[in-house]
């Protein structure tokens, strides 16, 4: 049976989004030393080459720089505004710039119910204190920025078979009482599905037991951009292992904040929250014009 046919009869919310996320990928852009593609919208991304070891300012603030390769990558939030200004800066007074317009995203909310109240409003002083600790090891995890670039040949999902049971940055409503924005993709399968890594990286975090996110695993793709895996049952990697697209990393749970086994997929870029099926099939763009 074939992927295709296997999603089809799990549901076929994973396989519209692949497809709409494959579909409206933006086209490399021929500005010259500049080459852009992706997904322009809130939650979305691009990625860009340029001349190597450039310094990447986004609306004037200088947050990354190119690979060895012209490669960078940036995220755009829930909130993002828009239009953004690019522009990569390299030796000789080379410069390039771009402004793109950035989509408004569609994020409706989600109502969930049955979950422990520790989970949704805790007052033990105890448990607040082991929250903050595990605050202090997460803020750690999404503070690795690993040279390279291992996001270029895209993402694929992480798991073979699922069923997505929420959609990114829909505004939660858990146990009746207003919740922030859920910044992941919930995929259901059964307990114990492996998850695979969607593409190369370092392992910046791989942590059992915390109080929401229960198993969670953090992978650097570059420069930031990072993956994390929630809610697993088992974590088959250590902080600081390379791993490689199709690699197990662990296994499908329901721990931590969780009503039944499913994985939490998501993805930051720095301080930003982006939306990882968006980022499903794309690469990065292979040339770059005018690039002298």
């Amino acid at each position: 049976m074939t992927d295709t046919r296997r999603r089809l009869l799990l549901g076929t919310g994973a396989l519209m989004i692949a497809g709409r996320a494959a579909a409206q990928a933006s086209t490399p852009t021929p500005t010259p030393g500049l080459s852009l593609n992706g997904e322009w919208r809130q939650g979305g991304f691009a990625f860009g080459r340029t001349w190597p070891r450039a310094l990447v300012f986004v609306d004037g603030e200088a947050l990354t720089a190119a690979s060895d390769a012209g490669l960078f990558v940036i995220g755009f939030d829930r909130d993002a505004p828009g239009s953004v200004q690019i522009e990569a800066r390299a030796s000789g007074g080379r410069n390039a710039r771009r402004t793109l317009d950035i989509a408004p995203g569609r994020f409706p909310s989600t109502v969930v119910n049955g979950l422990p109240p520790s989970t949704v409003a805790p007052s033990d002083p105890a448990l607040l204190e082991r929250i903050r600790q595990e605050v202090l090891v997460k803020t750690e995890g999404f503070a690795s920025r690993v040279a390279g670039d291992d996001f270029r040949a895209g993402f694929d999902w992480p798991l073979d078979r699922y069923r997505i049971t929420s959609a990114w940055g829909s505004q939660r409503v858990l146990n009746g009482t207003p919740a922030r924005p859920h910044y992941g993709v919930d995929l259901a399968a059964p307990q114990g599905t492996p998850i695979k890594a969607p593409a190369d990286g370092v392992v910046a975090l791989a942590r059992a037991g915390l109080h929401f996110e229960g198993g969670l695993t953090l992978i650097d793709h570059g420069q930031g951009l990072i993956t994390a895996y929630l809610h697993q049952s088992r974590i088959e990697v250590e902080t600081g292992q390379r791993v490689r697209r199709g690699q197990a990393i662990g296994r499908i749970g329901m721990t931590g904040r969780a009503t039944g086994p499913h994985l939490c997929w998501r993805m930051k870029w720095r301080d930003r929250n982006l939306n990882p099926a968006l980022m499903v099939g794309v690469r990065a763009p292979e040339i770059v014009y005018n690039q002298s």
